[in-house]
């Protein structure tokens, strides 16, 4: 067994302390990683219900409602209510007598200004949103934007049409893309490019999201599409380009 005074000066004791630092802060940055997006999850649910909750319990009747029963005000009650109610508005709907009531409505706003241009814009952006046939973004492209030489992530949503299609230069089919701002990619333009000068990438309409939020910074797996999206600086070289380096 040696003492402290057989030591030389060539083998100093160990520093573990700025090490141990460097794991500690390690594991609290992965476990951010798994928390953050699961507590951000649970909060938007629960934020988002109860939110319903207080527009549609107050509707309900006192005799109806279920804290009348369970004593309690239990979140997610109402949301139930809405859905029960919005499905049983669905079925009636698409009947003889609903489509009738459904069309008179709709002939009576028409009649009043402001509200016909806010009724029918809503109504318009509510079935193009929830519209599960042509009328959606199926595919990722690139196109050159805002100049020729740079490119940016678009979404297709239809070919162009109509007065569209008939008076723009013939320079082959026309589709209409939007591209989306980055980070919010609720705000875009909407684009009329020719079908040539139009990339199809292979990557999902949600990957392609993902790398727009981002702002590059999520990329597609490379190896495995089907699997969670990984970070750019995991790619290696793969996204790493020297300006210096010589031909």
């Amino acid at each position: 067994m040696t003492s402290p005074n057989d030591l030389s000066p060539a083998d100093p004791p160990k520093r573990r302390g700025p090490r141990a630092f460097a794991r500690l802060r390690g594991n609290f940055l992965a476990g951010l990683i798994v928390v953050v997006p699961v507590a951000l999850t649970l909060w938007l649910i629960w934020a988002v219900t109860g939110w319903i909750d207080s527009w549609v319990l107050p509707l309900v009747p006192a005799k109806l409602a279920p804290k009348q029963y369970i004593g309690v005000d239990l979140r997610g009650v109402g949301v139930v209510i809405f859905l029960i109610f919005t499905v049983i508005i669905g079925w009636l709907a698409k009947g003889i007598m609903g489509r009738s009531l459904l069309g008179l409505g709709e002939s009576i706003v028409d009649r009043m200004p402001v509200v016909r241009s806010i009724y029918n814009g809503v109504k318009q952006l509510v079935e193009t949103a929830l519209s599960q046939g042509e009328a959606s973004f199926d595919k990722a492209v690139l196109v050159q934007y805002p100049r020729e030489g740079l490119w940016a992530i678009a979404f297709v949503s239809t070919p162009a049409k109509g007065e569209i299609a008939a008076k723009a230069p013939p320079e082959g089919e026309l589709l209409s893309v939007f591209l989306p701002t980055t980070p919010n990619p609720t705000s875009g333009f909407l684009l009329f490019v020719p079908r040539s000068n139009v990339i199809f990438l292979d990557m999902s309409v949600e990957d392609a999201a993902k790398l727009v939020i981002s702002a590059g910074l999520v990329y597609p797996n490379p190896k495995d599409p089907t699997k969670p999206s990984v970070p750019a600086s995991s790619l290696g070289t793969q996204l790493t380009v020297d300006p210096y380096a010589t031909k």
